[in-house]
C-alpha cells in the first residue's frame, strides 16, 4: 500500500500515512492534497479525488522537537538505499562497523547496510582488520531525512541482486 506524506500547515513534514488515513483526512476537511499520484483517481459513489501522495493539514500540529531519527534496522536499509556498504550490492542485513563483541552499539554512526556475505566475512571484526574498506560512510539522518529517504524508498523499483553492478559515482 502506498504511503502518504503529512506535512503541517507550515509544510514541515510530520510524518507518513497509509493511503486510507490520508483519504479520511481529506475528505473531514482537516487536509488538502498538495501532491497527487499522476493519472491516479480514487472513485466512489459521492467522491472523485486524486489519489494523495503529498497532504498538508488545515491546521498546525505543534509537534516536540527532535534532533534525530531514532534507530532502526529498517532505518539503516533506507538510509544506505538497501545497498551493501562493502560491495555495492543488494543488502538484506545490518553489520556493525565495530561489532558488538567488540563494544559496538546499535547506533546511526556504528551501523551501515551489508548483504549477507559481506556480512558473514567480515564477522566480528573492524572493516579495517577484515580489509573491507566502506564504499560510503555512515552518518545521522535528521527526522525529516529519514521521512524523506523512506518516502523515497516506497517509490523505488525493485533493486537488482547481487549479480548486478555496483552503482557508479560511490567512492570509498
Amino acid at each position: 500500500m502506498r504511503d502518504t506524506l503529512v506535512l503541517n500547515a507550515s509544510f514541515e513534514p510530520l510524518s507518513t500515512v497509509t493511503l486510507n488515513r490520508a483519504v479520511v483526512l481529506v475528505l473531514q476537511d482537516k487536509a488538502v492534497v498538495e501532491q497527487e499520484h499522476p493519472g491516479l483517481r480514487m472513485r466512489a459513489a459521492a467522491v472523485d479525488m486524486p489519489v494523495p501522495r503529498v497532504i498538508r493539514l488545515c491546521r498546525y500540529v505543534r509537534v516536540p522537537f527532535r534532533r534525530h531519527a531514532p534507530w532502526s534496522r529498517r532505518g539503516v536499509l533506507v538510509r544506505d538505499q538497501h545497498r551493501c556498504a562493502y560491495c555495492g550490492n543488494r543488502a538484506t542485513t545490518v553489520d556493525h562497523v565495530v561489532p558488538r563483541a567488540q563494544g559496538g552499539g546499535d547506533e546511526w554512526m556504528n551501523t551501515v547496510a551489508s548483504c549477507a556475505a559481506d556480512n558473514h566475512r567480515k564477522a566480528d571484526r573492524t572493516p579495517e582488520q577484515a580489509g573491507m574498506p566502506l564504499l560510503h560512510l555512515p552518518f545521522v539522518p535528521t527526522p525529516a531525512d529519514a521521512m524523506l529517504l523512506a518516502m523515497k524508498a516506497a517509490d523505488r523499483p525493485n533493486l537488482p541482486g547481487p549479480s548486478a553492478e555496483p552503482p557508479s559515482g560511490q567512492a570509498a
